[in-house]
C-alpha cells in the first residue's frame, strides 16, 4: 500500500514501521511541512495513497466541502507506539476497507470505519 503520513502522525516509528512491512511511504514532514490539509488531501488522492493523520480538519473538507478523497485513517487521543501497533492490526485486519477509500478513525479501544459512499 501507498501512505502519506500527514506532519502531525508523521513519526520515525510509524514511518519505518511501514517501510519495513513493504509499503510506499511518503511523510509531509519531511516533503512538505507547510502544505495545507486540503494540499495534502488532493496529493494523497492523485497519489493513491492513504492519508494517515491525528488531525479532524480533514473530516470537514470530505464531509462539509465534500472534496474527493482516498482512505484516511485518523488517530485520536494515543502514544506513539500504541499507534504504530493498531496501524499493524488494520493492515492486517481492515486492508480491504483502508483500500476501498473509507474514513477510519481509531482510537484506543476503538475502530470506526464510515464505508465510502460512490
Amino acid at each position: 500500500m501507498r501512505f502519506l503520513l500527514d506532519v502531525c502522525a508523521a513519526s520515525r516509528s510509524m514511518r519505518e514501521t511501514l517501510i519495513a512491512l513493504g509499503h510506499d511511504v511518503f511523510s509531509a514532514a519531511e516533503h512538505t511541512p507547510t502544505a495545507s490539509d486540503a494540499e495534502l488531501l488532493g496529493q494523497a488522492l492523485a497519489q493513491d495513497r492513504i492519508l494517515v493523520t491525528e488531525d479532524k480538519d480533514f473530516g470537514d473538507l470530505v464531509f462539509a466541502q465534500r472534496l474527493a478523497h482516498p482512505c484516511i485513517i485518523r488517530f485520536t487521543e494515543m502514544a506513539v507506539a500504541d499507534k504504530v501497533a493498531a496501524m499493524q492490526e488494520l493492515i492486517d485486519h481492515h486492508a480491504d476497507a483502508m483500500q476501498a477509500g473509507n474514513i477510519i478513525v481509531v482510537s484506543r479501544n476503538r475502530v470506526r470505519i464510515r464505508r465510502q459512499t460512490r
